[in-house]
């Protein structure tokens, strides 16, 4: 994701004042429906995240991993409070008010879009890792990504892309889905036309193994 499609992002967000649902549809995409009617799609894959607006979508599987039942008790049916983009880097932080929470509390979703350290990690207001979609060792990184421990902020960089102006960002994003749906049914044509091939290769293989019409003919004569 590029800094400038980030921004776009969250001033489009902070259009919204709540959210109603906050999922995982797929191993590493998690969707997030605003005020009951728009969703938007954060595919947290490591060096190939990207964001996309589509209809709401049905989960490929059930995912009750301990992120997976905090994100939808801490953040479906809560008050969104803002999102914003820290320090100018490839982060969009969500700053959420619980519906479940008896007395007023802020929490964060933070959705780091920077490159193989790819996470979305859930935060308390005294920046506590309360839960992640990975965890990550000491041995991993400098920067421990597990619950109860403090979320050390990703060290500064200097970015020199190019700037680009979005007119509309939900056409844009809405866009990119349509391309990505695009790509994946190229790329399963070709991996059926390849299945096909080998298929046509083996049968090719088993007909010229077969003995001679003609021979076969003389020895039954």
């Amino acid at each position: 994701m590029k800094l400038y499609e980030l921004k776009a992002i969250a001033k489009r967000l902070n259009n919204f004042t709540f959210i109603s649902r906050a999922r995982r549809i797929e191993d590493n995409t998690l969707e997030i429906m605003f005020d009951k009617s728009e969703s938007y799609f954060f595919n947290m894959t490591r060096g190939h995240s990207f964001i996309y607006k589509a209809p709401s979508q049905r989960p490929l599987q059930g995912y009750n991993a301990p992120f997976d039942t905090l994100l939808h008790t801490l953040l479906s049916g809560s008050k969104l409070i803002a999102v914003d983009v820290p320090n100018d880097d490839r982060i969009l932080r969500f700053t959420i008010a619980p519906k479940s929470s008896y007395k007023d509390k802020i929490i964060y979703l933070q959705l780091e879009f920077t490159g193989k350290n790819t996470n979305a990690i859930l935060i308390d207001e005294n920046e506590v890792i309360i839960e992640a979609l990975r965890h990550i060792d000491a041995d991993s990184s400098f920067r421990v990504i597990r619950p109860g421990m403090e979320l050390l902020a990703i060290p500064p960089f200097e970015r020199t892309e190019e700037i680009q102006n979005i007119d509309n960002i939900d056409d844009y994003l809405e866009q990119k889905f349509t391309d990505i749906q695009t790509k994946k049914l190229q790329e399963m044509k070709k991996q059926k036309l390849s299945t096909v091939a080998k298929k046509i290769k083996k049968f090719e293989q088993l007909l010229n193994k077969l003995p001679n019409k003609e021979k076969l003919e003389l020895q039954a004569k």
